[in-house]
């Protein structure tokens, strides 16, 4: 075993001595009512790094890695620790604006915040004292999951690292903590409310789009793009939009959430209607001057959504439990706008 890890795995043991699994009272509390079933029973978690048993009801929930704690949020229950945000904070405090409103509705103070700027900090996670961990939405290695199981019961991702898709993230988070049946409400009205604001886009149907990603302006001889695997295009098709079959056959050849191709192969992609990336101005300008990504129909056509990649427009392109709301009505609009450009491309 690595010196670091020695180190970790002593600091996790003396918080476990200590008593790992004692509740606390006050503002740090959390509080999860009911079992799987609503009758307390054990609680039975199968993921990609093994199979978690939580015996009784948590009381004290920590998150990792990225949105976690949204889930317990969403259902009024206030993590005593969770990831701080590192991609889209605003104003550098590392929580984002749909998680402070909620703090906020709860009456809460800020959980603990744990930075993982260099991977998780495993002793600020055990000086917590979970009853559980979730990271149904992560990017776990089986190392980082052992460690952490060695702390409290720890919920991995189902299949592949960070392709867990929101609906999951909410099943596994919220059965975790004996939530299942109200994780299944907050599933039902999110699917409402995105259902209901699409509607107001009927030029969606038949529209394909793509998430091209990490674009270096310098240097347009690659083309990288979220596959099938990623949140963010699984997202388009909760709004209406399709996945083009150049990027589901680009998909089938990998399990990662994001793959790179020659940039004159780019001819592959010429059934995607709009594209959706990070950057900003030049961004658009370098993709509309170079000779070959300027023949992509949905760059010939402008229609390209560019989010602001540092700011929580940008970050909520990737949907989570509180997200959603937040930002929808304003993706909505960007999208219809590029609809509406693609328009030529299509008729």
């Amino acid at each position: 075993m690595p010196r670091t890890h020695r180190i970790v795995g002593l600091a996790v043991a003396a918080v476990l001595a200590a008593g790992l699994s004692a509740c606390s009272s006050g503002a740090d509390s959390t509080s999860a009512t009911g079992g799987p079933d609503g009758d307390g029973t054990p609680i039975t978690i199968e993921h990609a790094l093994g199979t978690t048993v939580i015996d009784e009801e948590p009381e004290r929930v920590a998150t990792v890695n990225w949105a976690n704690h949204e889930v317990p949020l969403a259902l009024g229950v206030v993590p005593v620790g969770m990831a701080a945000a590192n991609f889209g904070d605003d104003d550098g405090d590392g929580v984002l604006p749909w998680v402070e409103e909620r703090l906020t509705e709860l009456d809460a103070e800020t959980p603990v915040l744990f930075d993982e700027t260099d991977g998780i900090d495993f002793e600020a996670v055990a000086d917590t004292r979970p009853d559980v961990i979730l990271a149904a939405y992560s990017g776990l290695t089986q190392e980082d999951y052992d460690t952490l199981s060695q702390i409290a019961p720890t919920v991995a991702y189902p299949d592949t690292a960070w392709g867990t898709p929101w609906r999951e993230m909410i099943e596994m988070n919220s059965k975790a903590i004996g939530m299942g049946a109200e994780g299944q409400q907050l599933i039902s009205r999110l699917e409402s409310e995105i259902d209901e604001s699409a509607a107001e886009y009927p030029q969606f149907e038949g529209t394909t789009a793509m998430f091209l990603t990490h674009v270096d302006t310098t240097d347009l001889s690659e083309v990288s793009f979220y596959t099938a695997h990623d949140t963010r295009p699984m997202f388009f098709e909760d709004l209406g939009l399709s996945t083009p079959a150049s990027v589901t056959e680009a998909s089938a050849a990998t399990e990662k959430f994001s793959s790179t191709i020659s940039a004159e192969q780019a001819d592959r992609f010429n059934d995607v209607d709009i594209i959706v990336t990070y950057g900003g101005d030049e961004l658009v300008d370098a993709l509309e001057s170079d000779p070959v990504l300027s023949q992509m129909p949905a760059v010939a056509n402008g229609a390209i959504v560019n989010l602001p990649g540092t700011t929580p427009l940008g970050t909520a392109a990737n949907p989570t439990p509180l997200s959603i709301s937040w930002v929808l009505d304003d993706y909505l609009a960007l999208l219809g706008e590029a609809a509406s450009a693609s328009a030529p491309a299509q008729q």
